[in-house]
Order: structure tokens, then sequence, then C-alpha cells
């Protein structure tokens, strides 16, 4: 009987000890992760808004690095497709994309052939189609050949002003919830929450990592690989604009600080995912492929996916190891399908 009252109390303190430790863990990544990430993303969210003011042309250097500045923010916190983001669509408003029909050239080409009035207020202009918003909207304003010689320069001016205004609000809109209600949620897990324990605030962490991952690997990478012999080099994200590999750069980067974070107590696992995250961004840096076009060669498209390898063997340390650790496991996520 001494030995049974002594095992049910080290099994109590055990789980006390973990769940302190999860609540720790939730409040270093919400404090140093997500509302930093948010709050930057608002900022420069605001600054390309004002770039936009004060010159709409798409030649424009101030507006372009604006929005580059901008985008990365984004693609920064784009792994947290949870909570906020989900609301009022605002992640799918800031950034519709993979565009698998072409919606968002339609919508603009349609726009602008009608000079559609619904610039001309921000609340008229939020209830346009999320293919029409955001920042691959933009990205053919700015970038695309065709799209900027289309309609008047006039509209074009106003369609762009319109699209960095929506942006700015829809990322103040975001890092608000975040900061005034959905943090306090995580920090807190109960019964009239959306999660009940904090070991189901690390599993939305922990899926949030391994869903970036997951797109960055079969998306990013993916989509532009294709098949063997029927490579998709126009499928790149942000081809126009330069940035797919950066994109894959930036995201990794943040990913690699929400592994870490997570791994804290667990020193031989967080050197084994920091020694994979050097891996894929070391191969990363030595592609030299900015838009994924050499994936159209044999020899291309190994290098891509040497990355893509890289990057998978980050998503097996992580669900093999890290999860189980955590006591946790990914999900479902939303690239899963139905």
């Amino acid at each position: 009987m001494r030995f049974l009252f002594s095992a049910l109390v080290t099994g109590a303190l055990t789980l006390s000890a973990l769940t302190a430790q999860a609540g720790t863990k939730t409040e270093d990544i919400l404090d140093h992760h997500v509302l930093p990430g948010m709050q930057k993303l608002a900022e420069n969210a605001t600054a390309l808004d004002a770039a936009a003011r004060a010159d709409c042309t798409a030649e424009n250097a101030a507006l372009r690095a604006a929005y580059g500045t901008a985008f990365d923010a984004w693609i920064a916190v784009s792994h947290l497709r949870f909570g906020p983001a989900e609301t009022q669509a605002r992640g799918f408003s800031l950034a519709f994309w993979p565009d698998t029909r072409g919606m968002t050239p339609k919508t603009l080409r349609s726009m602008i052939a009608g000079e559609d009035p619904v610039v001309e207020t921000a609340e008229g202009f939020a209830t346009v189609s999320i293919a029409g918003r955001g920042f691959y909207a933009l990205e053919l304003l700015l970038y695309d050949p065709e799209t900027v010689t289309l309609g008047s320069e006039t509209y074009r001016c106003a369609l762009t002003r319109a699209i960095t205004g929506d942006i700015a609000v829809t990322a103040a809109d975001l890092s608000r919830d975040w900061q005034d209600n959905y943090a306090g949620l995580m920090r807190a897990p109960g019964p009239d929450g959306p999660y009940q324990s904090d070991a189901e605030v690390l599993q939305e962490f922990f899926k949030a990592l391994t869903t970036g991952l997951e797109i960055n690997a079969d998306l990013r990478l993916g989509r532009p690989m294709g098949q063997v012999g029927k490579p998709r080099p126009l499928r790149a994200e942000a081809r126009r604009s330069g940035r797919s590999l950066h994109h894959v750069v930036v995201s990794l980067t943040a990913l690699r600080d929400l592994a870490a974070r997570l791994a804290v107590g667990e020193a031989d696992l967080a050197a084994r995912l920091d020694h994979a995250f050097d891996i894929a961004l070391d191969r990363a840096a030595k592609l030299d492929d900015p838009v994924f076009a050499g994936v159209a060669t044999p020899q291309g498209r190994l290098r891509v996916e040497v990355l893509q390898q890289a990057i998978a063997a980050i998503r097996t340390e992580a669900s093999q190891n890290l999860g189980p650790a955590l006591g946790v496991a990914a999900g479902f996520n939303s690239l899963d399908g139905d």
C-alpha cells in the first residue's frame, strides 16, 4: 500500500511538472514568436499602405520594397493558420494561394475592365472575393507585365491602394485579435474556451509547425516540381516578383524558431532539430534558383528535390520525436483533404 501511495504521488508530481512546463512553453511561444510576429506584420502592412498612398505606380522602388518587407512578415507567421487567421477568412484575404484555377488574374481583369467602384471605400473592398485581395493580387499589379498595362493607370492606382489599405486593416485586425483575445485563451485553457488543457495548446503549435513544413515541401517546392518528366515551373509561388525560394527560406527560419521553443527542455532533440534546419537552409542557400525555373531540367529538378528531402527530414524528426516528447500528435490539417 505504501508503494502504491508513493507511486501515485510521484505520478501526480510528474503530471504537475509536465503541465507547468507546457504552460511555460505556451507563454514563451506567444510572447516571443506569435505576438511579435503579428505586430511586425501589422506595422509593415501599414508601411506598405503608406508607400502606395505616396506613389502607386507599379515600378516605384519604394512601393516594391515595402511590398517585399510586408510579404516577408506575412510568410513568417503564415504557419499560424488557426484562430484569428480563420476569423473572417483573414489568412486567405491576405494570401490566397495556391490559386489552382487562376481566379486572381481573372478577378483583377474583371475589376479593371469594368472599373468596379468597389475600390472607392474600405468597406466596399472588404466584400471583394479573396482572389482579388491580398499579397498575391498586389503582386500581379506590381510585377505582372500584362496586368500592369490593363485599363487606365488611374484605376489601377485606385485598385492598388484599395488592396494595400485592405491588407493593412486585415493585418491590424489579426494582430489585435491575437493580443486582446486569442493569446489569453491559449494562456488559460479551460472548458469554456477552444482549448481544454495546456497539452491541447501545444498540440496546436505542433500542428502549425508540421503544417508549415508540409506547405514548404509539398506546395512551395512540390507544385513547381510537378511530376517526373512533367515539371510545372510556372506554378512556383510569387515567381513574378522573384520570391519563390525566398519564401521557403523565410518560412523555414520562422519554423526553426517555433521548433526550438517547442523543444525546450529536450537538449538532444533540440540539437537534432536545429541541425536538420541547418541542412535545409544550407541547401536552400546553395540552390541559386530563385523561382525554381531549374525544375525544367533533370539536374535542376534533382537539386530542388534534395531541398525537399531535407525539409521532409525535419518533418520526420518532429513527428517521430518532438510530438511524443510533447505528448501530442499533429492531427489533421487543411492540406489533408476530405
